[in-house]
């Protein structure tokens, strides 16, 4: 297949530190050309990736010029290349100028979708052209009444987390992710403390969230039981999940799927999670970590992740959200979209 993938321009496929889309979208393109595709990616000039890379001009999305310019890009691109689908985990917008085509489209969700901008979207779409996915059911459910809808997981590169069975006796719980309250940091400060565990913290933080970070992070960052390490790239990232003791997600929003709780799973490592969003459908309670109804509950699996199994733990990210696995589900959907095979009321692909 000649397949084209879409991102948003600001963040460069894979990302260096945060960017969970690009990192997914890095994932795909890796095993889509391992396989034998030909891949074209739009994306970020400094992107590093197998596919020919069609670099966008426009560098800010929120920038009317600048998203003009990446529409046209995209729509010349595609228009003279002979391309079997297109598949946009960039904004809507982007497929504008090419919604009243026949080429098969797939619009990818990885966050809280606009109901009506889908609806509009679907309005202007060729026949039976355009469709959806979402990475988690939490997701699909809210574009299912309105769009043929599939629920595509997310995942990781297999050979980028190693697993580990045998930890020391002082490994630490893990939080690792944006630096917020909706994220849930403080919660997790509380689970270390309380459990008397020690806890290490890493991820960004964004300048709106700084006072967060000043008021209910730092006053507790004392470097020996919570430490703070600032934002990680994949290898650290790797090292930090693969010797946790637990990784803990205790959220206050709803997650739409959480890369990071798959990754910490492909090493072994358990998960015990606020039961939010995505996480029921990410998360099998007592196999792979604990769905946990509040802080208090979360303390008390603190002390029961040793009954779980690691290596099952590893077993099952591997089973349901390996790279290859997902990249799979999505070649069975292009080939699907091509030959006008797709159920009006979408189907459940993992």
């Amino acid at each position: 297949m000649k397949i084209a993938i879409s991102v948003d321009p600001e963040i460069p496929v894979p990302p260096i530190y945060y960017g969970g889309i690009e990192r997914i979208v890095s994932m795909l393109v890796d095993e889509f050309v391992l396989a034998g595709h030909e891949v074209t990616l739009f994306a970020n000039e400094t992107s590093k990736s197998p596919a020919l890379l069609k670099a966008y001009s426009g560098k800010n999305s929120k920038s009317s010029i600048d998203t003009f310019r990446n529409m046209h890009l995209l729509f010349r691109e595609i228009y003279n290349g002979n391309y079997d689908l297109v598949h946009s985990f960039s904004r809507l917008a982007y497929l504008a100028f090419l919604l009243p085509t026949r080429i098969p489209k797939i619009m990818s969700y990885q966050r809280k979708p606009t109901v009506s901008q889908i609806i509009k979207a679907q309005k202007l779409a060729h026949k039976h052209s355009l469709i959806f996915t979402g990475c988690s059911d939490y997701i699909s459910n809210q574009i299912k009444p309105y769009a043929p809808t599939s629920t595509i997981y997310n995942g990781f590169p297999q050979d980028k987390f190693t697993f580990t069975d045998h930890l020391g006796p002082q490994a630490p719980l893990v939080f690792l992710g944006r630096i917020e309250a909706i994220k849930g940091t403080h919660h997790a400060i509380d689970i270390a403390l309380r459990s008397n565990k020690k806890l290490i913290i890493a991820g960004n933080i964004s300048p709106e969230h700084q006072s967060y970070f000043n008021q209910r992070i730092a006053p507790f960052v004392d470097g020996v039981q919570i430490r703070y390490i600032g934002p990680v790239d994949d290898a650290k990232k790797e090292d930090l999940l693969n010797q946790a003791l637990a990784f803990l997600m205790p959220i206050e929003w709803d997650e739409p799927f959480g890369i990071v709780m798959v990754e910490a799973m492909a090493c072994g490592t358990p998960v015990i999670a606020l039961p939010r969003g995505a996480v029921p459908e990410i998360i099998k309670h007592g196999i792979t970590g604990f769905i946990c109804d509040t802080i208090d509950h979360c303390i008390e699996k603190v002390f029961e992740v040793h009954s779980l199994n690691r290596a099952a733990i590893r077993n099952e990210a591997i089973t349901r959200f390996s790279g290859k696995v997902i990249a799979q589900n999505y070649l069975d959907l292009y080939q699907k979209c091509i030959n006008n095979k797709v159920p009006n009321n979408g189907t459940k692909c993992i």
